[in-house]
């Protein structure tokens, strides 16, 4: 009889609602894994502009479901952008650090114009473009402060030109980012070059440029998304 009664409760226990949510929870959990990766992958190829349909397609789930896990775009640009806004922010930082300050600002000028051309989505959120949540707009006021540091390291030591500032910097990184496609780093390292002579105080004679000059197919390259964005 007791046993029974043991059994009973028991069952009721490991079957009643608590036990149903556990599914339910570990389903929650699954779909947002895929969302965030899916989301990931569409942003980093098209940009924030892309819609939550796209997203849900790549991510095998149905776009309620999106809405449901992110009600709004900005929670769902938060979710995946907070951490990358860190790494950026930690990288300047040790560029900053850098006891040659003009290898701190040439290794992270080509280290972030090739994080934004793999990454749409990561350069429209820290040229401001995407709304995010606090914490993504925290993440971007501390970005600017570390390349003003940056900056201000490589003039200090007379080898960046007086009159450059941060601003300058991050408008230099969003124009190299748009030449060529993600692959091509190497037509990306010569535009970088070309930056940096013109960034220097001064140059005994013009540093020779990787990579072969950009083709036609490579202008339109950048100019198409250019005109798709007006």
């Amino acid at each position: 009889m007791f046993r029974f009664g043991y059994d009973a409760v028991m069952s009721s226990v490991t079957s009643g609602p608590e036990a149903a949510a556990r599914p339910l929870r570990r389903d929650a959990e699954r779909n947002r894994a895929l969302i965030l990766d899916a989301a990931r992958e569409v942003y980093a190829a098209q940009g924030l502009d892309a819609g939550f349909d796209e997203i849900a397609r790549a991510a095998g789930v149905g776009v309620g479901t999106v809405y449901r896990r992110f009600p709004e775009r900005g929670d769902l640009v938060q979710a995946l952008f907070e951490q990358e806004i860190d790494a950026v922010v930690a990288r300047v930082q040790e560029a900053a650090a850098d006891p040659d300050p003009w290898r701190g600002l040439g290794g992270f000028l080509r280290w972030g114009a090739e994080a934004q051309a793999a990454d749409r989505g990561l350069a429209q959120v820290l040229a401001a473009a995407g709304k995010g949540h606090e914490r993504v707009a925290a993440g971007r006021d501390r970005l600017r402060p570390a390349v003003e540091a940056l900056v201000r390291h490589a003039q200090a030591a007379g080898v960046l030109r007086d009159d450059v500032t941060e601003v300058d910097i991050g408008i230099a990184l969003a124009m190299i980012s748009q030449v060529g496609d993600a692959s091509r780093g190497d037509l990306r390292d010569r535009y970088v070059t070309l930056v940096l002579d013109g960034l220097a105080v001064r140059r005994e004679a013009p540093t020779p440029l990787p990579a072969a000059p950009a083709s036609e197919d490579d202008l339109a390259c950048v100019v198409a998304p250019a005109r798709r964005h007006r």
